[in-house]
């Protein structure tokens, strides 16, 4: 978890309210469904929160609807850093 009080709350906030897609993709990730592996969902990673994050596999999964359009360029600044 975030040492950054405001990024684990707002990580937290982000895991109650998952969008439609983030909620079935996330039915198919948890306990170890897929191939065994751990996934965390809305996870902080440095100044951003990933959607699903697997630490073991080093694979993060970012799932971009309509909440990131007019975002392309925090969203590449996100892609980037991640």
């Amino acid at each position: 978890m975030s040492r950054n009080p405001d990024q684990r709350d707002r990580a937290r906030l982000l895991r109650r309210e998952l969008i439609p897609a983030e909620r079935i993709l996330w039915k198919n990730l948890r306990n170890r469904v897929f191939a065994g592996f751990k996934f965390r969902r809305q996870h902080p990673i440095g100044r951003f929160v990933a959607d699903m994050a697997c630490h073991e596999c080093k694979l993060i999964l970012e799932v971009d609807g309509e909440t990131h359009l007019g975002q392309e360029t925090r969203d590449e600044e996100r892609t980037k850093y991640l």
